[in-house]
């Protein structure tokens, strides 16, 4: 039954529910020091704020590392076990994937064809940090960060591959040995630009960031805009006339695809239904395209959709009510999944380097899930993959190869929404099984979009992630780890790169074999981007941003488990994904977006 255009999307739902939008934003870095407050979280501070009490006793020694699940290497010096994976299915084991033969195809190319009107959307977080000594603010952030893979696959007009600068964001990673990002002569970065954060009384989402070679292009309220990477002066704007409501990772030929609502919001219509797809090109900041689809189960009211993907020359938008594809170039329609007796429809599709599909079957609460890569000029699967009982939803990490996130009876621990991965071959065939229940590591995944996993990469045949933080050294502050798991056998593997103390480092992309990291500053300093060499985890410092006042207030006002991170050439941008109502008392200025620049 087609969902009314009148009434809110799970999306708008979502916000309707949510409590008014925070006084103040996260500021202070991480590792600041803080004090309990009484009362817990909703409690005022007390007043006047009391400084923190010196330590009576001299600093505790430092807290051990994260330990890795027994069975696999603690320290450096070991070497990754070579025994097939646990995981593996056997006699169909609880809780865990098991193979399924490759069904007949479900797509066929269809002009202006959907799936049954659905909405989705981000997950909305809430994160607790603390400004000051002693003074509490409660800041909610909607979700939908990014994650990142290598890859730069050159694309054809004929033949759908991740083409162009196929990489999230348009961050390019050389292929190969070693990767194109150098330290510069002077790693000690300046303020590049810093845009204001629109003023809006409402909680209204700009997801989407873009770096090309020319260009930084960011989303706003009502519009995509473009920043000149030499100067960060305004290149061109786009007006949608409507807000964005997802984006596309993906950079295809210098082009990206977002969703935007049906119009701006109006006082009689507040939550419009978001089922606009467009395609920009971020070079000239020109929309090439927008369509819409309708239902393939009658009616005349466009699908709502809460994710869209890019991967070559295909455009695929999909949310709890199903999808569609359409041509990147020309906005052509491509595919629609075809109904069927057994109620299967797509809940969304991850792009990049292939393109690949999360499709549910059944009625609730006896779904079942199959994860499938697709071909992407038809929409036919190349082999599917049967998700058992105990996983009611699914991510995909990557596409190529194929990773699966799920969270198994909702086991997760530490890592938000993710408890086990499952690396699959080409043809969707078990290959290796990672468990995280452990809770040593920190990736996060969303509720129910398929593309919202982050803080993992894949490349060097491993999946890197952060670990848990963990007390350091210092008196204040917390650190953390990147460790890496082999895609073959599914065992963590020797690598280990410390963030160092009071820092705090998540992984942002490949480049070719090195990892290019993002290290969340202490209270009184401020971020570091570093390269990690993929065979020594060697870590080379790129950008060492300012630790004045001003600089760093900037900086750490976003949360990292949902800003923007887009790194590239010696600049850095940082961007939300959601504006707000600005603070009545704070002083510090609010920013769409910050960025710096190296030399």
């Amino acid at each position: 039954m087609n969902e009314s255009a009148e009434q809110p999307t799970e999306r708008q739902s979502a916000q309707m529910s949510t409590p008014p939008p925070p006084s103040q934003p996260p500021s202070g870095g991480f590792g600041k020091p803080q004090d309990p407050q009484p009362g817990g979280s909703g409690a005022s501070p007390p007043a006047p704020p009391v400084p923190p009490a010196m330590p009576s006793a001299p600093p505790q020694p430092p807290a051990q590392p994260p330990t890795v699940p027994a069975g696999q290497p603690a320290a450096p010096a070991a070497q990754p076990h070579q025994q097939p994976a646990y995981g593996y299915p056997q006699d169909g084991g609880y809780g865990y994937p098991q193979q399924q033969p490759v069904t007949a195809p479900m797509y066929a190319a269809q002009s202006q064809a959907g799936s049954a009107a659905g909405g989705g959307g981000n997950e909305v977080r809430t994160q607790l940090m603390i400004v000051g000594a002693a003074l509490l603010a409660i800041v909610l952030i909607i979700g939908g960060g990014f994650w990142y893979v290598s890859g730069d696959d050159k694309g054809t007009d004929d033949k759908p591959t991740a083409g162009g600068s196929a990489s999230p964001g348009g961050d390019k990673g050389a292929t190969g040995g070693g990767g194109t990002e150098k330290a510069p002569a002077k790693t000690k970065s300046k303020t590049l630009v810093n845009v204001p954060m629109p003023v809006s009384d409402e909680i209204v989402q700009t997801d989407g960031s873009w770096l090309t070679d020319t260009t930084y292009a960011k989303s706003d309220m009502g519009k995509v805009i473009g920043y000149n990477l030499t100067d960060g002066s305004k290149k061109w704007e786009t007006p949608l006339n409507a807000n964005v409501c997802a984006a596309s990772r993906w950079v295809s030929d210098n082009k990206t695809a977002v969703l935007f609502d049906a119009a701006l919001p109006t006082a009689e219509k507040k939550y419009q239904p978001c089922n606009q797809v467009g395609v920009i090109d971020l070079n000239t900041g020109k929309l090439l395209w927008s369509a819409t689809a309708k239902s393939q189960t009658g009616g005349d009211k466009p699908v709502n959709f809460s994710e869209v993907t890019v991967s070559g020359q295909t455009v695929a938008a999909g949310g709890l009510g199903g999808g569609a594809a359409w041509n990147l170039a020309d906005g052509k329609p491509l595919w629609s999944p075809k109904t069927d007796t057994d109620n299967c429809e797509d809940l969304g599709y991850a792009g990049g380097p292939a393109l690949a599909v999360i499709r549910r079957c059944g009625q609730s609460p006896n779904y079942v899930m199959y994860a499938q890569p697709l071909d992407a000029t038809s929409g036919a699967p190349k082999g599917s993959y049967k998700l058992s009982a105990g996983i009611d939803f699914a991510q995909i990490v990557s596409t190529q190869p194929l990773i699966v996130a799920a969270n198994i009876n909702r086991t997760a621990k530490n890592a938000t929404g993710v408890s086990d991965l499952f690396v699959l071959d080409d043809a969707a065939q078990l290959k290796s099984h990672i468990p995280l229940t452990s809770g040593n590591y920190a990736p996060r995944c969303g509720a129910t979009e398929v593309e919202t996993c982050t803080h993992l990469i894949v490349g060097n045949g491993k999946l890197y992630l952060p670990t848990e933080e963990h007390k350091g050294t210092a008196d204040y502050g917390r650190t953390n780890e990147i460790v890496s798991f082999d895609l073959e056998t599914g065992k963590q593997t020797a690598d280990r790169a410390d963030a160092g103390e009071r820092f705090k480092m998540i992984p942002l992309r490949m480049d070719g074999s090195n990892l290019i990291a993002y290290k969340v500053p202490p209270y009184d300093g401020g971020g570091q981007i570093v390269s990690i060499d993929g065979k020594s985890m060697k870590e080379t410092l790129l950008m060492e941003n300012p630790a004045t006042k001003e600089s760093q207030r900037a900086e750490t006002q976003y949360v990292p488990d949902s800003a923007e991170y887009r790194y590239g050439n010696g600049k850095l941008f940082i961007a939300r994904n959601a504006v707000m109502r600005k603070s009545t008392v704070s002083t510090d200025p609010y920013y769409l977006f910050v960025s710096f620049t190296a030399g």
